[in-house]
């Protein structure tokens, strides 16, 4: 997107730098990367960042300060994931655009926003990996941060958002099998920079109202929660756990289970702003006899989603009249209908011109969200995920480095 860095690096790019950064970063992670990191780091003017930033406060504020929303939202969380002791507003949240042309210049559309923590701390060393590497950074007036943030304001913002008042090893950081998990990398960043330790749900000790871990072998109080287990993941394989998240349990959540359907794709027919798609609940597309209403005969405008999946599992790319009525009418208020977006390919490498999606991620701090990173996925398939760009280089996983403003 800034002509003159993609032009050099493009130009200066060589195999063996990319082999080299690859192989430094996964000596930071301490673990093989399961999924594809890009050759290339992306390079974005400033001002399109702040209009990213700028939409993301929009969007999130609209809901969270509207409270005939958050009574409906409240209402589509199911019993089991009802958490006693939540968070009053979520402490993460992740607001996806894609990148479109309109005329002269880029702006975003949404895909999906998200209250649930991402890759706050792999998405810091790959950045720190394309810098070393490529000698990025100040002297080019560049920053991979966003708010105005350095390397030690972020790492401190979200050392509070993390421990709070707590010692690290009071805070842990819940997920199902963590060593097994693609995320596993970004676990292993966040207890080198933060002192927090993954550990596996299954491993958790009740005691009353109280939790605890073994650390080294020590039992320890769990006093923070730290929460990277998904809903989805749990329903599908029809866990059980050591505890029931409506207990009265003595602990504090951070990215309770409860927010990650409060805020979802289910809020996206509930955002009124010029960079949202047309998305329609599905029950609301359906005529009496059971088929798509006539606003959605060309179906290759449309996406169908399932509400609360996630990394793009489930979506059906032009849903057939017999995808429709394959879903019980029961559960169609868990999907939505969304018009497709076909991003612009802005990326210009040597494979050809690549799409580009943008993560806005957001950490609650006191009373005010900061915009602290953004995530890139790079991608020239149908979406992009890993899946729908299999075989294709210069894809994938990257960092953005923007120019201060």
């Amino acid at each position: 997107m800034i002509s003159s860095l993609r032009a050099r690096f493009n130009e200066g790019f060589k195999p063996s730098r990319y082999a080299e950064m690859l192989g430094e970063l996964t000596a930071r992670v301490r673990c093989p990367i399961e999924f594809r990191i890009s050759e290339t780091p992306c390079f974005f003017p400033g001002a399109l960042m702040d209009s990213l930033v700028g939409a993301s406060e929009a969007m999130l504020g609209s809901l969270l300060g509207d409270i005939a929303y958050r009574a409906v939202a409240d209402a589509v969380v199911p019993g089991r994931f009802r958490v006693a002791n939540t968070e009053s507003a979520p402490t993460f949240v992740q607001v996806d655009f894609g990148l479109v042309r309109d005329g002269n210049h880029v702006e975003g559309r949404l895909v999906e926003l998200q209250a649930f923590p991402s890759l706050y701390g792999f998405q810091t060393v790959l950045g720190e990996s394309f810098q070393r590497e490529y000698g990025l950074g100040k002297s080019e007036g560049l920053t991979p941060f966003l708010d105005g943030l350095d390397r030690d304001g972020y790492l401190a913002l979200m050392r509070r958002a993390l421990l709070g008042r707590h010692d690290p090893a009071n805070v842990v950081l819940m997920e199902i099998e963590p060593k097994k998990q693609k995320t596993a990398p970004d676990f292993n960043v966040t207890e080198d920079l933060w002192g927090v330790r993954a550990i596996d749900i299954n491993d958790v000790i009740v005691d009353s109202r109280r939790l605890f871990y073994r650390r080294d072998g020590a039992l320890t109080r769990i006093m923070r929660i730290y929460n990277r287990v998904i809903p989805d993941e749990l329903e599908r394989k029809g866990l059980s756990l050591p505890f029931d998240y409506r207990d009265d349990i003595d602990v504090e959540w951070l990215g309770s289970p409860d927010w990650y359907f409060r805020l979802s794709k289910f809020s996206i027919p509930h955002i009124k702003h010029p960079w949202v798609p047309i998305t329609v609940f599905l029950h609301d597309a359906v005529e009496d006899d059971g088929r798509l209403g006539a606003a959605y005969a060309d179906r290759e405008r449309w996406l169908l989603k399932p509400l609360f999946s996630f990394a793009g599992g489930g979506i059906i790319f032009a849903p057939t009249d017999a995808q429709i009525s394959a879903i019980p009418e029961n559960d169609r208020p868990t999907y939505i209908l969304q018009e497709r977006v076909a991003f612009t390919p802005v990326i210009e490498t040597p494979h050809g011109a690549t799409q580009a999606e943008l993560r806005i991620m957001m950490v609650r701090d006191d009373d005010t969200y900061r915009a602290v990173l953004p995530l890139v996925r790079m991608g020239r398939g149908k979406m992009m995920g890993v899946d729908h760009n299999k075989g294709l280089d210069w894809v994938g996983a990257s960092a953005a480095f923007m120019t201060e403003t």
